[in-house]
């Protein structure tokens, strides 16, 4: 089997082609990079439209195969904003009605989870999922993919970037503040928001904007690095704690952080678990991941009417997950 996915939840559209046994045939992308401010949803739609079709045929082309060639035409179905995940979906529709390929709709969220798992080879990891909208510590348990703490405001990528912006850091400021933060050496006294198993990052933000006009700026994303990742870390210890998982897995662009990585693994090994972390290069939003879900989710039998709409609100605890319920395939590291 080989399927086509199109992810296009936020700033990338991006287009995958993966076969059943996991390799990745093409991986192409159109990146909205605001030259200030953050994303404009419309703005990113626009891009999508006039370069999404490019990126298709450029994904086929790199693959060495045809339309007639695919099995399957999976999309970010959601969460994520809504203008760009229309034109994603209007995409993927067209080319399952044209072509007469079977379409489903995945979850994003999962989407970074499946891909992380099948790139380590992690088998039953507690997840950390950590990109620009989504700070979230989930598990597979019962049937779905629970969620075991959360952010109750922003998620962690959207405060790294918005900290970017009163540096004047253009977006995505993440490399750029992690480059910073390497300088740093004082830790400022800054806000520390966990409330049980779940966390916050405003008060965390609002202070470190402040603390600018009175500390180095090296200092401050210093600061703000330890604190916001010590938050998640304790958060990430509690769920670890409560599953008992042996796999610790970090997914989404967050991931990237080599300080984060440090402080999960130093936490993981503590408990008697391993700690994993998405490569770098499917960390961020991307189509193979989208593709790679979608394949599993067609392989057990799901399917997605051209007439469901998208949902910006569709949250990894409610997907349906035939290929880890025993109800359809299974991928091989799962079997």
């Amino acid at each position: 089997m080989i399927v086509l996915g199109i992810e296009s939840t936020a700033h990338t559209f991006g287009v995958g082609i993966v076969d059943e046994e996991g390799n990745i045939l093409a991986d192409e992308r159109v990146v909205l990079r605001p030259k200030e401010g953050g994303i404009l949803p419309r703005e990113a739609a626009k891009l999508f439209s006039e370069e999404g079709g490019k990126a298709i045929k450029r994904a086929l082309e790199r693959a060495g195969i045809g339309m007639e060639d695919l099995d399957g035409v999976a999309f970010a179905i959601g969460p994520g904003l809504g203008p760009s995940l229309r034109t994603g979906a209007v995409a993927a529709r067209y080319l399952s009605l044209r072509f007469g390929k079977t379409l489903v709709g995945v979850n994003h969220g999962v989407a970074h989870i499946e891909i992380g798992k099948l790139l380590t080879d992690t088998r039953d990891p507690l997840v950390v999922y950590l990109s620009g909208a989504n700070t979230q510590i989930i598990a597979f348990e019962k049937g779905r993919y629970r969620i075991f703490g959360e952010t109750l405001d922003m998620g962690l990528g959207n405060f790294i970037d918005s900290f970017a912006r009163a540096l004047g850091i253009p977006f995505p400021g993440g490399p750029k503040v992690e480059e910073l933060a390497r300088k740093g050496k004082n830790l400022i006294d800054l806000p520390y928001t966990v409330k049980g198993s779940d966390l916050a990052f405003s008060g965390l933000l609002t202070a470190a904007i402040k603390a600018l006009e009175r500390h180095p700026p090296e200092d401050v994303a210093f600061s703000v690095q330890e604190i916001a990742f010590a938050m998640v870390t304790e958060v990430t210890e509690r769920a670890l704690a409560h599953t008992e998982k042996e796999e610790v897995l970090l997914v989404g662009g967050v991931a990237a952080n080599k300080r984060l990585q440090e402080m999960m693994r130093t936490m993981a090994e503590e408990r008697g678990a391993e700690t994993f972390v998405v490569p770098f290069k499917y960390a961020a939003d991307n189509g193979v991941m989208i593709a790679w879900t979608g394949l599993l989710a067609l392989k057990s039998g799901m399917r997605t009417s051209p007439l469901e709409p998208v949902n910006p609100r569709f949250r990894v605890d409610q997907a349906e997950l035939p290929w880890l319920t025993g109800k359809g395939f299974k991928p091989s590291n799962l079997s």
